[in-house]
């Protein structure tokens, strides 16, 4: 590992944490620089943000020190603590308050937005930071964050951890900013990561995308099992050789399924956007994966929404033969069951097929969800702990376990692989094209365009309707881009 600088504005030294019998930081030191961009990358449970909440304050360390802008506050660490000395954190599961608009959720964080007019102003500055980071964002400060969709909200988080007011910014920890936005809002927040950092800001990103992470970082550090494994220049690596530092290996390229492998069944969805003025649908074929794409709210998570409705015959504007099981992007929201252990959330949708004289089969179900804590290594020492004890990438993987163990013919899936690292991405995509080539259809909704790649065919989507339909040939990221702005005949 490198030498601690002398201009680090933090430096944490030997830091553990445990979790019960879940050793999750095992001795961490990390230095983050003035005017640097640190990139920290690792595996679902790796530690990643674990050590990212002792640093915010949001969790205290069981060892180690922790010294920021040169003051050591390891006896007096805390939120407090680490906002007096400019460090904040914007986290994978957001922490806004749904009840409450864009300015009054600013208010939340910025003490400094008090007295007469103080809604007028801190309306006025989360617009102007809007605006700097993420141009025609088209969010108003009076709109209510639950009406938002996922990616603005996630915007708002951002642009509220930047503002500046009567405390100093030094650090912004970024845990997954990009895994709710599409890929040019993605960009723009990248772009806007690089200017802070010219002016002195310093930015600790964690991000499964490896090619943001070594496009916008200076510095890369990669953590495995609570502990840091390599620290190098970001230049000095590649994608693979990062890929092989998580202890990973690479995708290959030929891997990919070509969609003249897979031959065309029968139609089994079909179904036409609510804002569609052509006669245009989409439709998916038995065995076939499905691509949405185009830029993040444009009308494709309404559209599964409305095949899932369908399915349970509560939409007769869609078409759907067989049973579907949804994997939902925002898991907090409408995923995970809070309240319930792993093994249950996993199970809740096969109860019908675990019944044994009438009733669920308790060792049945502990068989179903240990089979599918192997198959889709989900890390946990017991699937009886709460999905909360899990990290976001790991209760993602539960999600996408109770899907596949179902027995549903249709998969639908919103963005589905946020916050899931590079590893376990590349085995989930080996069960999608396993599945459909045993015919199961998925309807695949991704802000990624690398996994566009995988699918059959890709529905570009622009202002809630379908604009272009692209076959496996055709998919690349300069036709998904030119679809996404400007309508084309296709």
């Amino acid at each position: 590992m490198d030498a601690p600088s002398a201009s680090a504005i933090v430096q944490l030294e030997g830091v553990r944490k445990s979790f019960g019998a879940v050793r999750a930081l095992a001795g961490v030191d990390l230095d983050v620089r003035a005017g640097e961009c640190l990139g920290l990358v690792g595996h679902n449970g790796a530690g990643k943000s674990t050590l990212m909440q002792v640093l915010a304050g949001t969790l205290a360390a069981d060892e180690g020190r922790l010294v920021v802008a040169g003051d050591d506050i390891t006896a007096s660490a805390g939120v407090a603590a680490a906002r007096a000395h400019g460090v904040v954190c914007v986290f994978q599961e957001l922490s806004l308050c749904p009840n409450l608009t864009v300015a009054e959720n600013a208010r939340v964080m910025h003490r400094a937005f008090r007295g007469f007019g103080w809604r007028k102003r801190a309306g006025a500055a989360m617009a102007a930071m809007l605006d700097d980071i993420f141009p025609r964002h088209g969010i108003d400060p009076a709109d209510v964050v639950a009406d938002l969709s996922i990616a603005r909200r996630q915007m708002v988080e951002i642009a509220r951890a930047f503002l500046v007011t009567d405390e100093p910014l030094r650090l912004v920890i970024l845990d997954e900013p990009t895994s709710s936005l599409d890929q040019v809002v993605a960009e723009q927040l990248m772009a806007f990561v690089r200017r802070f950092v010219a002016r002195g800001g310093s930015v600790i990103l964690i991000s499964h995308l490896l090619g943001e992470i070594l496009a916008t970082s200076d510095r890369v550090v990669v953590m495995k099992d609570g502990r840091v494994v390599e620290t190098r220049p970001a230049r000095d690596f590649t994608r693979d050789s990062l890929v092989a530092a998580m202890g990973s290996v690479a995708a290959r390229e030929d891997e990919k399924r070509a969609a003249a492998a897979q031959p065309a069944g029968e139609v089994v969805v079909e179904a036409r956007p609510a804002r569609q003025a052509d006669g245009r649908s989409l439709r998916a074929r038995r065995g076939e994966i499905v691509g949405l794409a185009g830029l993040a709210g444009h009308g494709q998570t309404d559209l599964l929404v409305r095949i899932n409705a369908a399915a349970q015959g509560r939409e007769p504007h869609a078409r759907v033969a067989g049973a579907v099981a949804f994997v939902a992007g925002d898991r907090q929201s409408d995923g995970v069951f809070p309240l319930w252990s792993i093994a249950e959330n996993i199970t809740i949708r096969s109860l019908g097929g675990l019944r044994r004289f009438g009733l669920i089969d308790p060792a049945a179900e502990a068989r179903m969800a240990e089979e599918w804590r192997q198959r889709i290594a989900i890390r946990t020492p017991d699937m009886g702990n709460g999905i909360l004890s899990l990290s976001g990438g790991n209760q993602q993987k539960a999600l996408f376990a109770r899907a596949l163990a179902s027995d549903a013919g249709i998969v639908l899936m919103d963005d589905p692989m946020r916050g899931v690292d590079v590893g376990t991405k590349q085995e989930v995509y080996g069960m999608i094209r396993a599945e459909a080539a045993r015919g199961r259809t998925f309807l695949w909704y991704t802000t990624e365009f690398d996994e566009l790649r995988h699918c059959d065919r890709v529905y570009v989507f622009r202002a809630g309707a379908i604009v272009a339909e692209l076959a496996a040939n055709e998919i690349t990221e300069e036709r998904v881009l030119q679809s996404s702005f400007a309508e084309e005949a296709a």
